[in-house]
């Protein structure tokens, strides 16, 4: 395993990612939306995708005010997407761009810290389709877009309450150690005649939603803004990551 401790001494070159296009899921709040700026910034244009629409187009104007290029917004709701509606996205994306050059797994459901024992069964299964399923369809549906890309980049998100089995984490953590799988897996398949490269990132404890809802008295943590949190996304998602798959990077120690 990878662990990157100081990529706030990472220094990529201006516009690194131009003409590059990456799609962000969950890019409404939270490391989303700091991610998809971010990128902007470094001349990528960003699809922003996301259930809420005016937390969307907030990004999206927050991204076109930075004279950033200008991203694009697709509306879906992963926790109730369909393989038609996630073949419809690939062929806009197609039609709209010709290619994808990243996709970044963010998005994910957490509503609260649960014993097994009482675990809600509509929630388990809302849980696990939104943050294992729908990343499973997402890529399959998109990996032709990527393959035509020169060097793409796949990044889920990783957690390591799924990597010690931490108690009363219930479905969130089950569904991150199923996608951990799922990356180590893709990472092998595609290793081998596809420009596609795919890791994950665990980026620590970052004040977002599901922080504050597990933790409600606790240091939320860092900024979703904080620069060597938004490097790590940055490299992985750029070509100074190439040769990198199959590897869980941490933010922080």
């Amino acid at each position: 395993m990878w662990k990157i401790e100081r990529m706030k001494d990472y220094q990529p070159t201006s516009y690194i990612l131009r003409d590059r296009v990456i799609l962000v899921t969950g890019a409404g709040d939270g490391i989303g939306r700091a991610v998809a700026r971010y990128l902007a910034t470094y001349g990528a244009t960003v699809i922003l995708l996301g259930r809420t629409i005016y937390k969307l187009e907030r990004t999206y104007d927050e991204i076109e005010r930075s004279g950033a290029p200008k991203a694009a917004i697709y509306p879906l709701n992963l926790e109730r997407a369909s393989p038609k509606d996630y073949a419809n996205l690939a062929h806009v994306v197609e039609s709209e761009f010709g290619r994808l050059d990243g996709l970044l797994h963010n998005a994910a459901l957490f509503l609260g810290l649960t014993p097994l024992a009482n675990y809600d069964l509509e929630i388990w299964y809302r849980t696990l389709q939104t943050n294992l399923n729908a990343p499973f369809l997402l890529t399959r549906a998109l990996l032709n877009l990527l393959n035509l890309a020169k060097d793409a980049s796949i990044v889920f998100t990783a957690d390591r309450v799924s990597e010690i089995g931490q108690a009363y984490w219930g479905a969130y953590a089950v569904s991150k150690g199923g996608s951990e799988t799922l990356m180590k897996i893709l990472a092998e398949e595609l290793e081998t005649n596809t420009p596609i490269r795919v890791n994950s990132i665990d980026p620590g404890s970052v004040d977002t939603g599901i922080t504050l809802r597990a933790y409600p008295g606790r240091d939320p943590g860092v900024s979703a803004d904080d620069k060597s949190l938004l490097g790590t996304y940055l490299y992985l998602l750029g070509p100074d990551s190439r040769g990198i798959t199959g590897q869980i990077l941490r933010a922080y120690s």
